[in-house]
């Protein structure tokens, strides 16, 4: 058996480099690279081995370990899945600043390789430099922390056991249902030791990506529930998009009239202009969607997970002959809510679904309805979008503005705060990978790299970033990576002076905005002085991104038509916004439980209207 001599480290990169994914008949490589920081910990294995092979597997350096995970997050999503990075790091807090990006993984299910460094596998030079001791085990290190963020995780103690790791990270790397971080704990000593590996464990391998179809029985049982419906709704999910059914979606939306709700990562499974389309759902849904939601007797799921969000809290359906019928490729998520499970890929089981249902179609009136809401909307969104009431614009003007003036198929991208909400009610999609929201976790943070992510997978497209100011000051970092990436991502970010989401909720719960405020202490103990003064364009600047102030409309268009000329470098938008403006909830809730006592006579009258609410949530049994 023909042998090659490298140490852990190299056998690990040169298997990485030889790993290709393929669906529908395309290939390509699965891994378009590796970032990271380099530390005691992983230096001399990893970081020789990626100098080693970097003609063939290039290196990235970035400046926060949390940044390079979102940032490998937001690639592979817009690749939908099906090309990621690995990410590396030394041992110590190089490694547990991975955890949080390993969760947003994780919780979204995008796959990404985490590769930290780890103590000594010999241990004779324990206790080293940042290692966690613990009494009870000398097998603990912090990177035992990654365990429940990862979807599978191992600690390579001998580096012929990369012969059975690797194969096993890929099969869940590339699995349609059981995808999200893998974590690979590397000892520093086992990086840089030398095996004789076989020849044939670096050969070319292509992993195919199945479009798995559902049970026959339960589709036919689907189609019977469909056909009895008078009042069915889809809700589009993010496997939608993964499974690149948008197509396929809207032959059988139009050939069934069955209208579609979208969630924060379903948002582009229609053009938000189509009849059919009744936009958001949830707790930061439309008037339309959440109507309709409200009286389904079917809902059909496709590729979501029902998130607190989606479901309103499960207040969203109130039907009490209401039914599920779920597809979507994990087993845990196509069973609930007592539903018909379709287990199997959104394409294939909606076109073999769609066959089952020729000749029927909803009633023309409930078709009309849907498309009247869905004009309704439009006004709505053009309302908010002019309001105008100044001399501060308002987060849904910003917003109006941006669409206007980006093309149908550039990429908005948000995160956290109360942008993804009102971008989710407000954002007219065009094109199915217009809208990039990292919702399943809502990570401060993730936006500036996850831009970075996205421009990288999608050259061709303008990424526009929208953040507000709490998450900037989180990973502005990443704004020298693009700047010597040379890549012209474009931030646009909103100062409204603190937590402004939170800062709304806090109100509705009767803490009147308590702590989310970027104020002076004063001589009173609290934090309400003069507002901080934070420049943020100055900031951005000495980081190397083209800065543009921009606090009207008109200066802000003007803004926004400049960054579209700059492509060699990041740009900053800065607009002050009103905080105080907000786009209201429509027909919907979200529970935020509120102190059953309080002396605070607004606490008092929130917990009641909360215990209102919570009267109306249901089991959907």
């Amino acid at each position: 058996m023909t042998t090659r001599r490298l140490t852990m480290a190299q056998a690990l990169i040169a298997f990485l480099q030889n790993q290709y994914v393929e669906r529908d008949g395309v290939e390509n490589p699965f891994f378009a690279g590796a970032w990271g920081i380099f530390g005691h910990g992983n230096v001399a294995g990893i970081g020789q081995a990626l100098q080693q092979y970097a003609d063939t597997f290039r290196y990235y350096q970035t400046r926060n370990e949390q940044a390079m995970v979102h940032l490998a997050v937001a690639y592979a999503k817009m690749k939908n899945r099906l090309q990621t990075f690995a990410c590396t790091s030394s041992i110590g807090p190089g490694a547990t600043n991975m955890i949080t990006g390993a969760a947003t993984a994780t919780v979204n299910r995008i796959p990404v390789l985490l590769l930290p460094g780890d103590i000594f596998a010999e241990r004779l030079q324990a206790p080293v430099l940042q290692q966690l001791e613990w009494e009870h085990s000398q097998d603990i290190s912090v990177n035992d922390c990654f365990k429940p963020v990862s979807r599978y995780w191992d600690r390579l103690t001998r580096p012929e056991q990369l012969l059975t790791a690797l194969p096993e990270a890929m099969r869940v790397l590339t699995s349609p249902a059981d995808t999200g971080a893998v974590t690979l704990a590397l000892p520093q000593d086992v990086q840089t030791m030398a095996y004789d590996y076989p020849e044939a464990f670096f050969r070319r391998r292509v992993w195919h990506i199945p479009r798995n179809r559902p049970d026959a029985a339960l589709l036919r049982q689907a189609a019977e529930w469909i056909r009895a419906s008078r009042q069915p709704l889809i809700i589009a999910g993010g496997g939608v998009h993964y499974s690149d059914a948008t197509a396929m979606l809207r032959r059988f939306v139009e050939a069934t009239g069955i209208p579609v709700g979208e969630t924060q990562a379903g948002k582009g499974a229609l053009p938000y202009n189509h009849p059919a389309c009744l936009g958001a759902i949830g707790a930061t849904g439309t008037r339309g969607a959440n109507l309709i939601a409200r009286e389904a007797d079917l809902i059909i799921g496709i590729g979501t997970r029902y998130t607190d969000f989606t479901t309103a809290s499960k207040t969203q359906f109130q039907n009490p002959e209401l039914r599920f019928i779920n597809i979507n490729v994990a087993e845990f998520d196509a069973g609930k809510h007592s539903a018909i499970p379709l287990v199997g890929d959104a394409r294939v089981t909606l076109e073999e679904l769609l066959g089952l249902l020729e000749g029927w179609a909803v009633d023309p009136a409930y078709r009309g309805r849907c498309a009247d809401y869905n004009a309704a909307w439009d006004a709505e969104v053009e309302r908010i979008y002019n309001l105008e009431h100044g001399p501060l614009l308002s987060q849904g003007e910003v917003i109006g503005v941006l669409n206007r003036l980006t093309r149908p198929q550039d990429v908005v991208l948000c995160a956290a705060g109360s942008l993804p909400g009102d971008l989710h009610k407000l954002w007219r999609t065009r094109d199915p990978k217009g809208y990039h929201l990292e919702y399943g976790y809502s990570c401060m943070g993730y936006e500036i790299p996850g831009g970075i992510g996205v421009k990288m997978a999608a050259p061709e497209r303008d990424v526009w970033v929208m953040v507000g100011d709490g998450s900037y000051l989180m990973m502005p970092t990443e704004i020298v990576t693009a700047v010597q990436e040379g890549i012209a991502v474009k931030i646009v970010l909103l100062d409204n002076h603190g937590f402004a989401s939170i800062g709304g909720l806090s109100k509705s719960v009767g803490s009147d905005g308590f702590g989310t405020k970027y104020r002076y202490r004063t001589a009173s103990g609290h934090l309400d002085g003069e507002v901080l003064p934070i420049d943020y364009a100055a900031n951005a600047e000495s980081l190397g991104a083209r800065v543009f102030r921009a606090n009207s409309r008109d200066a802000l268009a003007d803004a926004v038509r400049q960054a579209q000329q700059i492509t060699d470098r990041p740009v900053c938008i800065v607009v002050e916004t009103d905080r105080r403006q907000r786009v209201g909830s429509y027909e919907s809730w979200w529970d935020v439980a509120v102190a059953e006592v309080a002396e605070n006579p607004d606490v008092q009258a929130a917990r009641h209207e909360y215990e209102v609410r919570k009267r109306q949530q249901r089991h959907y049994l």
